[in-house]
């Protein structure tokens, strides 16, 4: 087994698993469920009573 060999396997497997990880935070971000929680905090800075 040669360096490219082992460097290219490296970088798509890099490549895969860096795009799983983007796919699982789009995921988390846009799941319905969570829908409140960042409307809630999108709202914090408008908010004239924020506990300060």
């Amino acid at each position: 087994m040669t360096y490219e060999t082992v460097a290219k396997f490296a970088q798509q497997g890099g490549a895969i698993y860096f795009f799983l990880i983007f796919l699982g935070g789009c995921a988390y971000a846009f799941w319905p469920r969570n829908r409140a929680e960042f409307d809630h905090a999108a709202r914090l800075p408008l908010d004239e009573d924020n506990g300060l």
